[in-house]
């Protein structure tokens, strides 16, 4: 184990709110803060880096709905469900467009892609553009050919065309929300336990550091069991693997999510290409929080490039790299209280869609740290 010296050793630190966690969740809240109540102090406390984990480790993606497509939200959570929680990915995208058009952070407003691999999920996407049409949101259901020259592939059955949302850098979007917040940010501060102080909570790192503050944030994702291991039913820790290509032709002008999510590329102005995915032809094997890839799975990723986009199969791959993700039971994030320890809450379970819902989501955490009411915390069974 490494040593820690008595200048590196965690001090105590005493705030109006402290957020662990360092990632688009918990940057996005305290930017969110910083708008709604500037007069409080807020420290974000990080085991490593800001957007070391998750955050700083996915496509970009800036996607409107659940992690499914609209159709099979509606048969999940119900109609108005369905609907208000595009409406509140919409808002995020607007946020996160507000944020993007202001900061560097890559952002392109370009519209996203929902390719079906096969008749069935072809259907659902259909349905969606009926469902979504009878909501007021346009979108384009394109098939065959048609929806091969609209995503830049070969081999789809169709594609639903939604003209919102886009793509971002998002450990740069991540450092630009820790800014802009004016939050006090403790790197290398990895929290140990979590009581209560009085009518304040107190938070211990290793090395002996402490905070404490009037409430708090757990925004820690897939990593929560281990902080607080009673709530190991809220969230499952799923890795995802991606790879980079180096520069090549414009292919894609729009991200693409496929084979039911299961599958999604990109490719960012410099020509580089980024694919991830495949996990569900590697289940078992990507459970858990090892950082790293596999052959087996990198190989898929080769191969979904050879048959949908087979221009791109022979460009270099120049990195490829893990992320551990959080999965919730029912596919949505969840706003709740710590056990046992008022004040605090923790934010989870976000199943490979964090950015999609990131700023308004900080949004929504950081009014119930205030006790403001906020009418979408129904949808992600808040507590307290």
């Amino acid at each position: 184990m490494a040593t820690v010296s008595l200048w590196q050793r965690p001090s105590r630190v005493e705030a109006d709110v402290a957020i662990v966690g360092g990632g688009v969740i918990g940057t996005a809240t305290a930017w969110a803060l910083r708008r709604l109540a500037p007069d409080l102090r807020v420290v974000i406390l990080e085991a490593e880096r800001l957007a070391h984990g998750a955050s700083g480790r996915n496509a970009g993606f800036l996607l409107l709905g659940t992690a499914s497509d609209y159709a099979s939200a509606v048969d999940r959570y119900g109609r108005d469900a369905a609907r208000r929680l595009w409406a509140f990915t919409a808002e995020a995208f607007r946020l996160a467009a507000e944020v993007g058009e202001a900061e560097d952070v890559g952002f392109a407003h370009t519209g996203s892609v929902l390719a079906a691999s096969i008749d069935a999920e072809s259907e659902r996407l259909r349905r969606s553009h009926a469902l979504l049409a009878e909501d007021g949101v346009q979108t384009a259901f394109l098939e065959g050919d048609e929806a091969d020259r609209q995503i830049g592939g070969t081999g789809f059955r169709s594609a639903l065309v939604v003209p919102e949302g886009g793509a971002l850098d998002p450990a740069r979007l991540v450092r630009a929300l820790a800014r802009l917040s004016d939050a006090e940010v403790l790197a290398t501060w990895r929290g140990t336990y979590v009581e209560t102080d009085g009518d304040r909570v107190r938070l211990g790192a290793e090395g002996g550091g402490e905070a404490v503050a009037d409430r708090v944030l757990i925004a820690t994702n897939a990593y929560l069991p281990q902080l607080l291991p009673a709530l190991a039913d809220v969230v499952r820790p799923v890795r995802a693997q991606m790879l980079a290509t180096a520069p090549a032709p414009p292919t894609l002008a729009a991200p693409v999510y496929s084979h039911e999510g299961y599958f999604y590329v990109r490719q960012r102005a410099d020509g580089r290409v980024l694919l991830g995915g495949a996990r569900h032809l590697h289940r078992d094997a990507e459970v858990g929080y090892a950082d790293a890839t596999t052959d087996a799975l990198q190989a898929s990723l080769a191969g979904y490039l050879a048959a949908h986009f087979p221009s791109l199969a022979d460009v270099p791959v120049e990195r490829r790299w893990s992320g551990t993700m959080g999965f919730s039971p029912d596919g949505l994030p969840v706003l709740g209280a710590v056990p046992d320890v008022p004040g605090a809450r923790f934010a989870a379970g976000f199943t490979g869609h964090g950015m999609g819902y990131a700023l308004r989501f900080g949004v929504l955490a950081a009014r119930a740290i205030l006790g403001e009411s906020d009418d979408a915390l129904d949808l992600f069974h808040a507590a307290g």
